[in-house]
């Protein structure tokens, strides 16, 4: 399995830090622009690796807008399990906002109330990657912050919450490999504003 980790664009709640599950936000042009920026480096990932491509995307407009500026003209799967985590009574408010009401709140253990928590999110990445495991193309999956990170630490055989440890930027690219050996992460978070294009 070769998996291509692809974060959406910025809209305007990734940048001002609300919590953006289910809202289904367009990108900003800043984030058009940081797409665009990244398709070069995709590119690069892709012509590395050759072969047969898999484009697969969560439902949501903004991950489904980065796949087709950074991948236009390819074929795109969308597969509900990739959406973002759901924040129920916490979507559209920032980390600070919810500590104000809830000062030891940690999504990493507490998900979310009325939504879903990272266990849930878990067993979604795990039914996407029983999908995709045998697959022998390379899987460019384009998702949302919490959902990449768990997939990542699900590929790699870790409990969901161990997704803390995968910091992802906008319209960053990561790529998680499994082969004979246990599953590696050979790339994570090249991104325009990490490889200092932007």
């Amino acid at each position: 399995m070769r998996l291509i980790l692809v974060r959406h664009g910025a809209t305007t709640w990734s940048r001002s830090g609300q919590h953006t599950g289910r809202t289904d936000l367009r990108l900003t042009a800043e984030g058009l622009e940081e797409a665009r920026d990244a398709a070069p480096m995709l590119a690069t990932v892709l012509e590395r690796f050759g072969g047969a491509l898999r484009v697969v995307s969560s439902p949501l407009q903004r991950a489904l807008a980065t796949a087709e500026v950074m991948l236009p003209g390819e074929s795109v799967e969308v597969d509900d399990d990739l959406a973002e985590l759901d924040y129920g009574r916490y979507e559209g408010l920032t980390k600070e906002q919810i500590r104000a009401e809830r000062p030891d709140w940690d999504i990493w253990r507490d998900g979310c109330p009325g939504g879903e928590t990272v266990d849930d999110v878990g067993r979604r990445a795990d039914r996407f990657l029983a999908r995709i495991i045998e697959d022998t193309s390379t899987v460019v999956a384009f998702s949302h912050g919490h959902t990449l990170r768990i997939v990542a630490a699900r590929a790699l055989g870790l409990v969901a919450a161990e997704g803390r440890r995968f910091l992802a930027d906008t319209a960053s690219i990561s790529v998680v490999e499994a082969g004979e050996e246990e599953a590696a992460v050979r790339l994570w978070n090249l991104s325009p504003e990490s490889s200092g294009v932007a």
